[in-house]
C-alpha cells in the first residue's frame, strides 16, 4: 500500500515513530474511485487489562479515491481490570479529489488505560471530511489531530466532546493547516469536567500565505462541575494571508443556576436536572454527525455516561 507509513510525522512525534516500528497487521480501508459505501464501516479496538502491564500499537490507514464516500465508526474499549494498558494509536487518512469521509471515533476505555493517538489527514481539491471525537473514558488520553487542506474548495469539520470525572486527564491538540485558497474549516470542542479531572485544549488554525479566501472558525466551550476540576484552553490563529475570515474563542464556566432552578421548580430532581442541562450542552457536538443511526447511538451512550457518573 503506497500510503502506509508515509503521512504521519515520525520526525517530530516520537510515539508515531514507535508505532511505525512496533505496529503489525494494520487496518487498511481502501475505497475505490466512484464508490459510495452506504453502510457504516465499523472497527472496534479492544484492550484487555491483565496481570502485567501491556502496550498496544494500533494503526489505521484510510484511503478514499476520487468521487468516493464512506462512513467509518472507530471505537476503543478496555475489558478486565489489572495492570495498566498503554494504547499508542496512529491513523493516516488520505482523501482524494471530490471524495467525502465521515469519521466518528469513540474512546470509552477504563481508567487503567493510557491512550495516545495521532491522526493525520490530507484532503485534496473539492473533498470534505466530518471528524468527530468523543472521549468518555481512559485514565489519561491525548489526541493529536493534524489536518492539512491541500487543495482548493476543501471543507472540513472537526468536532470533539470529552466528559471527565475522577482524576482523568484528557488533552486535545488540533492543527488545521490551510495550505490552499478557497477552503473552509469549522472546529467545535466541548468538555464537561467533574471531580478532580483535568482537561486541555490546544487548537491552532494555520493560514499560509497562498491560502486567500479562507473561512476558518474555532470554538472551545467547557463546563466545570466542581471546584477542583480544571481546564486549560488555548485557541490559536496564525494567519499569513490578508483576505480571510477567521475567528476563535473559548468559554469556561459552570451550570446556569437559573436554568437549574427552573427545572427543579417543576419537580425534577437535582441529579436529573443537572444531567438534562449537561446533555443539552454536549448534544451540540453529537448533532453534527450526519448519520442518524450513529447519531442516536452516540446520544444514548452520552446519556448513559452522564447518568452513571452522576454529572
Amino acid at each position: 500500500i503506497d500510503h502506509l507509513l508515509r503521512h504521519a510525522d515520525t520526525s517530530d512525534e516520537p510515539l508515531v515513530a514507535l508505532n511505525a516500528a512496533l505496529s503489525y497487521n494494520p487496518v487498511i480501508v481502501l475505497v475505490d474511485k466512484n464508490v459510495r459505501i452506504d453502510v457504516s464501516v465499523q472497527f472496534a479496538f479492544v484492550s484487555v487489562a491483565g496481570d502485567v502491564p501491556s502496550a498496544i500499537n494500533s494503526r489505521l490507514l484510510i484511503v478514499l479515491d476520487e468521487n468516493s464516500e464512506c462512513t467509518i465508526t472507530e471505537t476503543h474499549h478496555t475489558f478486565g481490570t489489572g495492570k495498566e494498558v498503554f494504547v499508542n494509536a496512529v491513523t493516516e487518512t488520505v482523501i482524494a479529489p471530490n471524495a467525502k469521509l465521515h469519521h466518528v471515533k469513540v474512546q470509552n476505555e477504563s481508567t487503567d488505560t493510557r491512550h495516545i493517538s495521532y491522526h493525520k489527514v490530507n484532503l485534496a481539491q473539492d473533498s470534505s471530511q466530518h471528524l468527530t471525537t468523543l472521549t468518555l473514558g481512559g485514565g489519561m488520553v491525548r489526541n493529536t489531530l493534524n489536518i492539512r487542506l491541500d487543495g482548493q474548495q476543501v471543507n472540513t469539520w472537526l468536532n470533539g466532546l470529552y466528559v471527565l470525572n475522577g482524576v482523568q486527564v484528557v488533552d486535545n491538540h488540533t492543527l488545521v493547516d490551510h495550505a490552499m485558497p478557497h477552503c473552509f474549516s469549522s472546529e467545535l470542542y466541548k468538555g464537561i469536567i467533574d471531580d478532580k479531572a483535568q482537561g486541555v485544549f490546544n487548537g491552532k488554525i494555520w493560514v499560509r500565505p497562498d491560502a486567500q479566501k479562507t473561512n476558518a472558525y474555532q470554538s472551545n466551550k467547557n463546563l466545570l462541575l466542581s471546584n477542583e476540576a480544571s481546564m486549560n484552553t488555548k485557541p490559536q490563529l496564525e494567519i499569513y494571508a490578508d483576505d480571510v475570515k477567521c475567528s476563535h474563542g473559548t468559554t469556561t464556566g459552570q451550570l446556569d443556576d437559573d436554568a437549574l432552578f427552573y427545572l427543579r421548580a417543576r419537580g425534577i430532581g437535582e441529579a436529573t436536572a443537572r444531567a438534562l442541562l449537561n446533555h443539552a450542552f454536549a448534544a451540540d457536538v453529537i448533532e453534527q454527525v450526519e448519520n442518524e443511526e450513529i447519531r442516536n447511538s452516540l446520544l444514548t451512550i452520552l446519556d448513559q455516561t452522564l447518568n452513571s457518573e452522576g454529572n
